[in-house]
């Protein structure tokens, strides 16, 4: 099943790719400087970067993101990024993020 792309913040989409209840797999695009907001959730997310530059900011700590790297965000840990080239992330979530449905 293919789901559409949705506008989620200014240089940012984002596209389920695949999903169950008890996983998710998501493609967010990001245009340079967009910014994935501040926030918290429930659901362990794994991120990869497939392509770009981002930094993230999380529990108060900044992390340098390039193509090839990934980060664990535990359950509940606030947190967002700012796109500092043009890419995309493949999150996967644990479980399902049925507001993205």
């Amino acid at each position: 099943m293919t789901h559409p792309i949705v506008t989620t913040a200014p240089g940012v989409t984002r596209q389920v790719l695949a999903e169950t209840p008890a996983m998710m797999t998501v493609a967010f695009r990001f245009d340079t400087g967009a910014v994935g907001a501040l926030h918290d959730h429930p659901h362990v997310q794994a991120t990869y970067v497939e392509s770009g530059r981002f930094t993230f900011h999380m529990d108060g700590q900044d992390h340098d993101l390039r193509t090839g790297d990934s980060l664990i965000i535990p359950s509940g840990v606030p947190h967002g990024c700012t796109c500092t080239a043009a890419g995309t992330l493949i999150d996967t979530f644990t479980p399902r993020r049925d507001d993205f449905l």
